[in-house]
């Protein structure tokens, strides 16, 4: 298998099968794609808990503030249904590791302390830049500070500032982690020193990755082999997104469009290219659920034997999500259609789902008035039913009743 690789800007292939591979910050399908071809894979999804941001954003209460947050973000992660990570190691319950990390980076030479904050010499690491593009003399000034030996040097340990409620005992004296050291040490306490892939989005490539890199390859460690970098989403005006209004989260979205259109939507669009956001788009991704759902809704028809070579081939060239939709959209053998959207989490589109019992009484009453020709109120029944979101569909057997979505 092949993907594409920011730091080497060019596909790289994976190690043969089993593995093992391991993956820092990526994503599920992939994870689930490798599990079905055999490969012996460990997915770690880290939750940086200690942050700028959580400080500036809950002064006082920053612990109940992350908390909060965790929670949230595993709560509309777990609604997409795609499975949790093996590992979900947190910032606050890897501060031993960080500290031992940032010794490691000072003994080294590699990093200094400078009045409680330590900082990592960018200077002493030739490579710097080689991620995302820049050369070591373009690297702005990251983290202004005046006790700084160079301002491209970033913050591996900062000292308590004022109004700030959590901190840690270190070498340097109270205080707490820099976001990217955080990361460098969960990756190495749950991964080792060396793993397959390491992922995020286009906008973590400078400085958050580029920094990662740095501290972890300056003592030594090989770290990641693979960076995968997923495109942003692309929200067009007002107009073009009018069903969420000005609420464009995840937790809107599903509750909006629903957990399958969700899916469907995201793999329309390839993993490291951007990916646009609309109700029109949305609305595509509904039918193309639907045309999904449509195929085990007719056992009878004949079902042509598909091609999972084909489905293989685009996950194997890039993951190449769009073009296994498409082969997908071609199928209608019913296992290899299941097999499919099980890489995906989406055999929902399998399953029927069963009307509850005040929806059957409404379309029992509508077939009652049709026999009796009351076509007025066959046709009002109709709309009643539609309008809670169920079509009735006239058979030989009498109805079925099929979820609009």
């Amino acid at each position: 298998m092949r993907v594409h690789d920011t730091l080497s800007g060019s596909l790289v292939e994976l190690p043969p099968r089993p593995g093992p591979v391991g993956m820092f910050v990526v994503f599920s399908w992939l994870r689930n794609w490798l599990r079905e071809n055999g490969y012996d894979v460990k997915f770690v999804h880290n939750i940086t808990d200690v942050n700028d941001r959580i400080y500036d954003a809950a002064p006082g209460r920053s612990a109940e503030l992350a908390s909060q947050a965790t929670r949230w973000y595993l709560e509309d992660a777990g609604d997409l249904g795609l499975g949790m990570p093996d590992e979900l190691p947190l910032a606050t319950e890897s501060i031993p590791e960080i500290v031992a990390l940032i010794e490691e980076l000072v003994a080294g030479g590699h990093a200094y302390a400078a009045e409680g904050d330590v900082y990592f010499r960018v200077a002493r690491f030739p490579e710097y830049g080689r991620l995302s593009g820049q050369r070591p003399d373009q690297v702005e000034e990251q983290e202004p500070n005046p006790l700084k030996e160079d301002p491209r040097d970033f913050a591996l340990w900062k000292a308590t500032k004022p109004g700030e409620d959590t901190s840690w005992d270190s070498p340097w004296g109270t205080g707490r982690p820099g976001w990217h050291i955080e990361c460098s040490a969960m990756a190495e306490m749950t991964l080792g020193p060396a793993f397959e892939i390491h992922g995020g989005g286009l906008d973590l490539v400078f400085p958050h990755h580029e920094n990662e890199i740095a501290q972890s390859r300056a003592v030594g460690r090989p770290f990641a082999r693979v960076w995968m970098h997923n495109g942003m989403l692309e929200l067009g005006g007002d107009e073009m997104h009018k069903s969420l209004g000005n609420d464009v989260t995840l937790r809107n979205v599903l509750d909006t469009w629903g957990r399958e259109t969700t899916l469907v939507f995201f793999l329309g669009g390839h993993w490291h290219g951007p990916i646009e956001f609309s109700d029109t788009v949305m609305e595509g991704a509904a039918r193309r659920a639907e045309g999904l759902r449509e195929v085990f809704r007719n056992p009878s028809e004949p079902a042509p034997t598909g091609s999972w070579e084909r489905f293989s081939a685009a996950l194997e060239d890039d993951f190449s999500t769009p073009a296994a939709l498409a082969v997908m959209h071609g199928w209608r053998d019913h296992d290899l259609l299941r097999r499919a959207l099980a890489v995906f989490g989406l055999e929902s589109l399998a399953e029927g789902e069963e009307a509850p019992a005040e929806i059957v009484e409404l379309a029992e009453r509508r077939t009652r008035a049709r026999s009796a020709r009351d076509f007025a109120e066959a046709d009002r029944l109709r709309e009643e039913l539609e309008a809670a979101g169920w079509e009735v569909r006239d058979d030989a057997d009498g109805f079925r009743l099929v979820r609009r979505r």
